[in-house]
């Protein structure tokens, strides 16, 4: 398999998932997947699970059928200033947080309820604000259509911040344009010497580990292998215990 760490899952805690942690992880351990992330929606996604979901992690163990626990989540960037919907005190808890667009989030500001997509520039600026949140590990599904922006300029802010850019499988799967849109944010990450994960983003057990589109994209463009962190454990771990020395991985 391409990913030994599949750093973008969820669980039935997010109520249009199918699958527990529990059998998340058996699937993980058949498919000899090392680690994964349990990144459920925070609280401005509509099923979202209540914020005790999140403080309540560490009752879980850090290993279930041998395949190691990240307790983290998935929050929302729910504005153009690149501001998500959990505070820094919450944040600094977790061991492992993806940011992404959604564009449920959007859709309340218009006046109809409908979505209308930004400028790139607009979620090009978005994203270079995000990136200075300390707590964010992860730039999520950057490639849906829904959030247009300038691949270069935010890939080199990606660089310079240390955030990791997500080819999501889920996306490019099932959200028109994203495959497509795919291979120009490699090429920049590929120019750029830009780290990459390779996630799922699964929502049923049978996807853990998956990313069958995703490789062929990758090696359609002849994408650097040393360039996709989670395709090793122990280079996601060694940038985990960076940021969190005090856990046992």
């Amino acid at each position: 398999m391409l990913i030994q760490a599949d750093l973008h899952t969820h669980t039935v805690a997010s109520t249009h998932a199918y699958s527990t942690i529990t059998e998340n992880c058996k699937a993980a351990s058949d498919a000899g997947i090392k680690a994964i992330a349990m990144t459920d929606h925070y609280i401005m996604m509509p099923d979202a699970p209540h914020f005790w979901h999140f403080e309540n992690l560490r009752v879980l163990p850090r290993s279930i059928f041998g395949v190691t626990v990240l307790k983290g989540a998935e929050v929302n960037i729910y504005n153009y200033d690149g501001d998500v919907d959990m505070d820094g005190k919450n944040l600094s808890k977790l061991e492992w947080v993806v940011a992404s667009f959604h564009k449920y989030t959007f859709e309340k500001d218009s006046p109809d309820g409908k979505f209308v997509p930004a400028s790139p520039e607009k979620v090009t600026d978005a994203y270079i604000k995000l990136c200075r949140n300390p707590y964010i590990d992860v730039i999520g599904h950057p490639t849906t259509d829904f959030f247009p922006f300038e691949y270069v300029r935010a890939v080199k802010a990606f660089k310079e911040y240390e955030k990791l850019v997500e080819i999501n499988e889920s996306s490019i799967r099932l959200k028109k344009g994203s495959a497509t849109n795919a291979v120009p944010l490699l090429q920049a990450c590929k120019k750029y010497r830009v780290p990459i994960v390779v996630n799922t983003d699964a929502h049923f057990w049978d996807a853990i580990g998956v990313t069958t589109v995703s490789e062929k994209i990758l090696s359609d463009i002849d994408f650097p292998a040393e360039l996709i962190i989670n395709s090793d454990w122990e280079r996601v771990r060694e940038r985990v215990l960076k940021k969190h020395p005090q856990l046992s991985l």
